[in-house]
């Protein structure tokens, strides 16, 4: 980031410390506001459309189908589209958009998702409205983040500023479900981010108390796996000095540290899944477990799996590293590994993060809103911004608001989609006009 970039933190934030005055917008940004008000019920016919075609990440054909409604949208607004297979690691694919501006100004990476938690078979499918509030099957997660970026993409050409942008937009296939390898499903994101200056991530704004919150900082998901042996007998000799005291007392010995013992700021840990006894053989998803045993005989197996979610990769690999120290530390005739998969990695919080939301946070002193503070890590879950935001600087949360996400019943205020997009699309216009 430059200089003048962060020289900016301190301008910002005078500007929008005060209460919000009248407007300082150019016309171009008058513009923008206008635009965006008056393709309202558009946007939410376009949303409807999205909402009613199932994309559950497994459904394939339907995240096509989401992309192929999208493909000629981008293309009005004067991108070049690409869709991405992603067969090879077992999902659908994503879309890509690409818009050529000035040389030299901020390259900017817009990233949402296309699937949802909700597959063909499950019986919330339809979308409804009633007034300002609309429910359907991932209209907060993602697709009203997906209204929000063309609304003001489209605001932005009308008011003569998209010209000189240099944007990429990347609506991923697989976000609620990332394909396997990460690695593979995630490079052409990644190469994006290599690219880019700055992401600004449209899942859905964090409200509290009714005020809309900055999003600087994410943090990461990631999963464990415990396995317990341990020698079998009859259950009279457990606490003999020749016998195994048992896998299930192992099991209970190491989730109870992990309890007591890793707590800090910003961390959490959950153990989604255990069964133990002779034997506990987990099922090769992952997801279940089946297990036996008798009172009368020392269990000889055990499995665990949970989560471990932190602020940061240092954060992460500490724990990671006492987690592997309390399993060591085992109980008699018993032995333990512990296996971790690092999943989506933390967004961590930067002073460029930090600089990025004075921006939007001098924008919404002109449009006349209030200031958004940032949100506690700890209350936003992982998501695909975080893959890049060790390469630029970030924002999340600047999609719609809603409530439910990942329930039967989601929805969303169709009244976020307005101001999202003014906001996204301001601000875009005014980076767009800068080198980075």
């Amino acid at each position: 980031m430059t200089n003048r970039i962060l020289a900016t933190m301190g301008l910002a934030a005078s500007l929008v410390l005060s209460t919000p005055a009248a407007a300082q917008l150019s016309a171009a940004e008058e513009t923008i506001v206008s635009t965006v008000e008056e393709h309202f019920e558009t946007d939410v016919a376009l949303l409807e459309r999205l909402v009613v075609q199932n994309s559950g990440t497994h459904n394939h054909e339907g995240v096509r189908a989401v992309a192929d409604m999208l493909v000629p949208e981008f293309e009005a607004l004067g991108f070049s589209v690409e869709f991405i297979d992603q067969s090879h690691v077992g999902r659908a694919g994503h879309l890509f958009a690409r818009h050529e501006g000035r040389p030299g100004s901020t390259r900017m990476l817009l990233i949402g998702h296309m699937d949802t938690v909700f597959e063909p078979d499950s019986p919330f499918q339809d979308f409804t409205r009633d007034g300002n509030v609309a429910t359907g099957p991932g209209i907060e997660d993602d697709k009203g983040g997906i209204i929000v970026i063309l609304s003001a993409l489209r605001a932005m050409q009308a008011a003569g500023t998209l010209e000189d942008a240099n944007i990429v937009v990347a609506l991923t296939g697989d976000e609620e479900d990332v394909g396997d390898p990460i690695a593979e499903a995630r490079a052409d994101l990644l190469a994006a981010g290599e690219w880019a200056d700055v992401t600004l991530g449209f899942e859905g704004l964090s409200i509290v108390d009714g005020r809309d919150m900055g999003v600087t900082a994410r943090r990461s998901s990631n999963s464990w796996e415990l396995r317990i042996s341990a020698g079998s007998g009859h259950s009279s000799g457990i606490f003999h000095s020749a016998s195994s005291v048992g896998a299930i007392y192992e099991l209970a010995r190491i989730l109870d540290a992990f309890r007591t013992q890793l707590p800090e700021e910003n961390l959490t840990f959950n153990v989604g899944l255990v069964a133990g006894g002779t034997p506990a053989v987990l099922a090769e998803d992952g997801l279940s477990a089946t297990t036996s045993g008798k009172t009368n005989i020392i269990p000889d197996s055990a499995v665990a799996r949970g989560d471990l979610r932190t602020i940061s990769q240092e954060q992460t690999e500490r724990v990671v590293a006492r987690m592997q120290e309390i399993v060591a530390d085992g109980l008699p005739g018993t032995e333990a590994t512990l296996e971790v998969e690092f999943r989506y990695p933390p967004m961590s919080p930067t002073e460029g993060n930090a600089a990025l939301l004075a921006r939007l946070n001098a924008v919404n002193a002109d449009l006349g809103l209030a200031v958004q503070e940032p949100i506690a890590p700890i209350r936003r879950g992982a998501a695909d911004i975080s893959f890049v935001a060790p390469l630029t600087d970030a924002l999340a949360g600047m999609g719609a608001s809603g409530r439910g996400t990942h329930a039967p019943g989601e929805s969303l205020d169709l009244t976020s989609l307005t101001r999202q997009s003014q906001r996204a699309a301001i601000l875009m216009s005014r980076l767009a006009q800068e080198e980075y």
